[in-house]
């Protein structure tokens, strides 16, 4: 959408890349992020600190800089009363189905909060330090990601020509277009426009580099507990940078495999989107539900420990789980043919069917859980 809009956009002769082109960009990119988390831990710390204040202060930029710049911004009562469901795009009429739908946003936005859990054992005082960083986490996101969907909402110009395919994003990108609006009926140019994207475009590549640095060490993980097969090669460590470069580099091969639906069909694509986020949240709903039901007793509390709320809040979280998983699972876009049909659940059948008898006829043989890697004893790892 940068090159587009930079190009000229949808008015002007602007370069729209094809299916093609977009899947070489979405392939490049992988590969950096791959040889990126290839580098020594000092080098990715380094990453993550220039994506922490990235995000933060290009943040604030778009959430104040964005209204301030829109020639004139929609009342309080319409952010947060007026509603809308655009049927003509997506053929849904229903509200409460809208609503049940938003949540996908939001977990969206959410994603990679968990990456301070994955990299603890790479940490000093991990049971302090860990739910430090993801507490944190959560607060930023939410905060950050609530601003500036409210940013982008108070600058609507007009509604009605987000979704218009003639307009100059040709309806593909809604915040996009947004964002054009306000700098091209200010200053009659996109210029400003394009920046505030780089800002976003930005956000994206270190959420892509923070994602490729939490999938590998979920590969090494389990490969570290025999848990997928060819273990002892995943769980490999780099002698020299003490990364697990062979589980990077096999995240990278399976995102790139995963991408090439692209070429095609939009909707394989989705589902494999809904598919990992589903995995990403409904992951948590053992430990979760575990946590609810187990005796206190036989639980050990750590130094962050939830005391009396433990049962309400792992109550709610369940609930939440099983609740976004669900809406996930549920179809977008209305009437449902099959360019439009969301083919989660169908994946998920086959996926965990798949799983079941490899664990019936091979797996429960062999695996036995968690390896330890320390020695309690001793305090050795």
């Amino acid at each position: 959408m940068i090159i587009f809009l930079a190009t000229g956009n949808n008015k002007g002769g602007g370069y729209f890349a094809s299916r093609g082109v977009f899947l070489c960009m979405y392939m490049g990119f992988t590969v950096i992020w791959a040889v990126l988390n290839s580098l020594a831990l000092q080098v990715i710390a380094f990453l993550d600190i220039i994506s922490m204040w990235w995000q933060v202060i290009g943040g604030l930029v778009v959430i104040v800089m964005l209204p301030l710049v829109a020639p004139h911004t929609q009342s309080a009562s319409f952010v947060f009363t007026h509603f809308e469901t655009s049927p003509e795009a997506t053929g849904i009429s229903s509200k409460p189905y809208a609503v049940i739908l938003s949540v996908l946003l939001s977990n969206y936005c959410l994603y990679g909060y968990d990456t301070a859990a994955h990299l603890t054992e790479e940490t000093k005082g991990a049971d302090r330090t860990g739910p430090i960083a993801i507490l944190s986490s959560i607060g930023m996101v939410s905060v950050f990601g609530w601003a500036y969907y409210l940013a982008l909402t108070f600058s609507i110009q007009d509604f009605n020509y987000l979704y218009d395919v003639n307009n100059e994003t040709a309806g593909a990108l809604v915040p996009a277009q947004i964002i054009f609006d306000a700098f091209h009926g200010r200053y009659h140019n996109s210029t400003g426009a394009v920046v505030f994207l780089c800002i976003t475009w930005g956000s994206y590549f270190f959420c892509g580099l923070s994602v490729t640095t939490s999938a590998a060490r979920v590969v090494y993980a389990l490969s570290r507990d025999n848990g997928i097969p060819f273990s002892p090669i995943w769980r490999r460590i780099h002698p020299k940078y003490k990364v697990p470069t062979n589980a990077v580099w096999l995240c990278a091969a399976i995102s790139i495999i995963l991408g090439l639906p692209i070429l095609k069909l939009d909707v394989v694509f989705t589902a494999i989107i809904s598919i990992s986020t589903i995995g990403w949240v409904g992951g948590y709903a053992i430990p979760v539900f575990a946590r609810l039901v187990m005796d206190e007793k036989n639980f050990k509390p750590g130094p962050f420990y939830l005391g009396r709320a433990r049962r309400p809040i792992c109550l709610v979280a369940f609930l939440w789980i099983c609740y976004t998983c669900s809406a996930f699972l549920l179809p977008t876009l209305y009437p449902i043919q099959l360019k439009t049909f969301n083919y989660a659940p169908i994946a998920i059948g086959i996926f965990m069917t798949l799983i079941m008898l490899w664990w019936a006829f091979d797996a429960r043989k062999w695996f036995k859980g968690p390896v330890r890697n320390i020695d309690l004893g001793n305090g050795h790892s």
